[in-house]
């Protein structure tokens, strides 16, 4: 072989060779980073309402919406009561509906018992939302229980009924506060439709927000203590109805599943 081909083959042979090795990095690099985002994004057991209602054998409970054969959709109210809370429910009993309240702790829950019989009283579903609405996933374990458990107390004192279901703030949850949850007897519950009422007082985009977003087995997300969203529900409801929805809790749009302590449920 001449002199000069001798020369260039083993600077290329070296190069080639550094090459592989930086490509062989470069893939074990990422395969880490996938296997990482995997563990991190699902490390908890999650599951939709109608695969869960779907997987689930018997009737529903007598005198209940079978959302197996009807179009449903449940509605759910976070961070109350408030003072807006009554006249929310006048508008419910007025149609004979119910819905899932999501109640909240610090200056809520102790500040208006009285709403809250109200809620219970009138066969509205009751949800754990937390005591300070901290996010779950950015405090530690015991202050995350204590947020859970110094609810769960307020609500069984004021009822005499603990709540089966919790929605996490933000909708942030893992595997620890699923593990939480479960020991305490709670199932979590997120959402599909979000009318962002906490940006806005205009009830009519924020009924439009809301069925621009609702499907079959989905659940709408409002919060009763913003100014325009009580003002918006009536408009809601009618125009969800005239699209053949039938408006349940979120335990109807489970059954006949019942909620399972732990779980995420997410339309």
């Amino acid at each position: 072989m001449p002199f000069h081909l001798r020369r260039r083959t083993g600077p290329l042979r070296i190069r080639r060779s550094r090459l592989l090795i930086a490509l062989a990095a470069t893939a074990t690099t990422v395969l880490a980073v996938t296997l990482t985002l995997a563990l991190t994004v699902t490390t908890y057991d999650h599951t939709s309402p109608r695969a869960a209602r779907n997987k689930a054998s018997g009737p529903v409970a007598a005198g209940s919406v079978d959302c197996r054969r009807a179009k449903c959709v449940a509605l759910t109210f976070d961070g109350g009561p408030s003072p807006t809370t009554p006249r929310l429910l006048d508008i419910l009993e007025r149609d004979r509906l119910h819905a899932t309240f999501f109640l909240q702790g610090k200056g809520h829950i102790a500040k208006y018992p009285e709403i809250i019989r109200r809620i219970a009283d009138e066969g509205h579903e009751i949800g754990n939302h937390t005591w300070n609405h901290k996010v779950l996933t950015r405090i530690g374990t015991a202050d995350a229980r204590r947020e859970l458990t110094r609810t769960q107390d307020a609500i069984a004192k004021i009822t005499g009924t603990k709540p089966v279901l919790m929605r996490p703030p933000q909708g942030r949850t893992n595997r620890q506060v699923s593990k939480i949850c479960r020991e305490l007897g709670l199932a979590q519950v997120l959402w599909s439709v979000t009318a962002k009422d906490y940006e806005t007082t205009d009830s009519a985009l924020i009924t439009q927000r809301v069925l621009d977003q609702t499907h079959r087995d989905g659940v709408i997300l409002l919060h009763d203590l913003h100014k325009g969203t009580v003002p918006a529900v009536p408009g809601i409801i009618k125009a969800l109805q005239r699209r053949g929805y039938t408006i349940v809790t979120v335990s109807q749009l489970l059954a006949p599943a019942k909620p399972r302590p732990g779980m995420v449920y997410r339309p």
